[in-house]
């Protein structure tokens, strides 16, 4: 089978979608517990019980917040168990509470005004995507909140493939393991998966942009700390003997560089080193860093120059001190991902059939498929259709979805051709 027109697809895919971005779902990195926020459980039970009401029996929602479910062989062959995963909360910059999605139906091109907060338009000079989708349908937020499509698009998708694959049992495929995760977006999306439960030899991660794409590469990630104690005087007796840890900090990160090396500065297979917190007060501050880059060594190479940076700076303040840690987050997935070509080549296949041409390409940024593969479970990561992420500007197509679903469907049955 080599295209689209041998299968009859219908699709609820809009219909899920707009179902679960109204249920808030926000994670939250200051709280302690799994998941982050109690509220992520309502959509993870919404899920287990459509997935049982399709007839999925072992469909469930465990304490941590994940879902678990098995779409069994139809297949004599014996078929690698591939597992298709998307996470269900939301990122905590942008609020979630209270989306109220729209529908621009054939769209015609041009900016898009979002009908709640004109000051909120989604601009073709900021969305080139948008170039691609001209008669399609797109989703939208009113402007006052995200969207969700990062990533309930992925849950919608991975939902309307289950229920074709069980209404159509003359599509073969081996079985199939769903995940549904929580805390993604604050990088706690698989602490607590239990892969001897899921029981999949292969994954794929339904969280990415633009239709078509399929990702094997993913940053590798740490986190740095610099902890600074200066020297603590009375204000009116300090001259000669205050080193101000604010100061100290603040001169460490005027010390970046500023024409490289940043978010802001780079892009493709360029990482950075970006700080994202500073705290303290007069006697002690402390910095906080991710670094990313595409290879262990360019890490190395980005801590080592925030290191020069911080022990140039204290020779200015020889009374005080500083200790830097760093704490490893995640790695490029592409180290496990090229011992088993065979993953990337089913998905570029399967994007095949749904009628699109693949791209493989990089993530500048890390998804659950990072640490999945490290865990001993390789998952690359294939598109949603989700785009401006995180923000109230975010959107998605309603066609793009549909070639997700269907990308889905065609790559279980590729896996169970090729057995």
């Amino acid at each position: 089978m080599t295209g689209t027109s041998a299968i009859n697809f219908t699709h609820s895919v809009t219909e899920r979608l707009l179902r679960y971005v109204v249920i808030d779902t926000q994670s939250d990195p200051a709280s302690p517990t799994c998941p982050s926020t109690e509220k992520q459980k309502q959509l993870g039970a919404l899920l287990a019980g459509e997935l049982r009401a399709m007839g999925i029996t072992d469909a469930h929602l465990d304490e941590y917040g994940y879902v678990y479910a098995t779409i069994p062989a139809n297949s004599d062959k014996h078929v690698p168990v591939i597992c298709f995963c998307s996470h269900m909360d939301t990122s905590p910059d942008c609020t979630g509470k209270n989306v109220k999605p729209q529908i621009v139906r054939n769209y015609r091109g041009g900016d898009i005004a979002l009908v709640a907060d004109p000051t909120q338009v989604i601009r073709v000079a900021d969305n080139p995507a948008l170039s691609d989708q001209i008669g399609n349908d797109i989703i939208t937020t009113d402007g006052t909140t995200l969207l969700g499509a990062d990533n309930k698009a992925g849950l919608a998708e991975i939902m309307d493939a289950a229920q074709f694959l069980i209404r159509n049992p003359e599509v073969k495929h081996g079985t199939i393991k769903i995940l549904f995760t929580p805390d993604e977006e604050i990088g706690r999306g698989v602490d607590k998966a239990d892969l001897k439960k899921l029981g999949a030899d292969f994954a794929y991660t339904i969280d990415g942009e633009t239709a078509g794409h399929v990702e094997d590469e993913t940053f590798s990630a740490d986190a740095a700390t610099i902890t600074i104690e200066g020297v603590s005087t009375h204000p009116g007796f300090a001259k000669g003997k205050m080193e101000h840890a604010i100061k100290i900090a603040a001169a460490i990160v005027d010390r970046l560089p500023k024409t490289t090396c940043s978010p802001e500065t780079t892009e493709g297979r360029e990482g950075f080193l970006h700080p994202i917190a500073i705290s303290g007060a007069l006697e002690q501050a402390t910095l906080g860093f991710i670094v990313r880059d595409f290879t262990d060594e360019g890490l190395k190479e980005k801590e080592a120059l925030l290191e020069s940076i911080a022990k140039s700076v204290m020779k200015d303040f020889p009374h005080s001190s500083y200790r830097m840690e760093i704490k490893p987050q995640y790695r490029n997935m592409k180290q496990v991902l090229d011992a088993h070509p065979e993953i990337i080549d089913n998905a570029m296949e399967a994007v095949r059939r749904a009628g699109l041409t693949p791209i493989k390409g990089s993530i500048r940024g890390g998804t659950d498929g990072s640490r999945l593969s490290f865990m001993g479970l390789p998952c690359p990561n294939i598109f949603a259709g989700e785009h401006a992420f995180h923000s109230r500007t975010e959107w998605v197509s309603v066609q793009d979805m549909e070639k997700a679903v269907q990308t889905i469907v065609h790559l279980s049955m590729i896996w169970e051709e090729r057995a």
